[in-house]
């Protein structure tokens, strides 16, 4: 190995390790972090996940084993650098689901669930068990908000610019090795 080449597997392989590295990073860092922190609001801080929430739960976990798996593999760049984008696909998808919940909570749109708003037609026994069968907790009402930012609005910023962070560092990293 000499200086021009302080890579040269990475290299050969054509991808820029400085740029994955960072890649793989975000890819086990923003999961864990945005499933502990939905973990800790509802253990710790006592707020009790809606139907919504739980979904934008199951690709973090996804993504986290996927960045394990590009962690495992980082000898074997061009499979680290998959596995770190199929975690940034999973982190994605719960952002996108994540722009859903939210524009759920601000009343943009109407969920897909019956956590959301009931229809409340037909007759008195048809309404009241819609009501008792209507979950507790409410898709459509954020539980909790910062600046006007429900935890689903968060989770979408924070997933969205993560993704977007390991797509670009992995297209940098393909560039700076050619």
């Amino acid at each position: 190995m000499n200086a021009a080449t302080p890579f040269p597997a990475n290299r050969a392989a054509g991808l820029h390790e400085g740029s994955l590295s960072r890649a793989r990073f975000i890819a086990i860092i923003t999961p864990v972090l945005l499933l502990g922190g939905a973990i800790g609001s509802q253990y710790i801080g006592g707020l009790v996940p809606c139907e919504m929430c739980m979904w934008q739960r199951w690709p973090h976990l996804i993504a986290i084993f996927f960045a394990l798996d590009a962690i495992a593999l980082r000898s074997r760049p061009v499979l680290s650098a998959v596995f770190a984008g199929l975690a940034a696909m999973a982190i994605e998808v719960s952002g996108l689901i994540g722009v859903f919940h939210a524009g759920v909570e601000y009343g943009w749109w109407h969920g897909l669930t019956a956590c959301s708003t009931a229809d409340m037609s037909g007759s008195a026994q048809d309404v009241l068990n819609t009501i008792m069968n209507t979950p507790l907790v409410r898709c459509d009402t954020a539980q909790w908000t910062l600046a006007g930012i429900s935890l689903a609005g968060y989770n979408a910023i924070f997933s969205l610019g993560a993704a977007a962070a390991i797509f670009a560092l992995l297209l940098r990293a393909r560039k700076v090795a050619a």
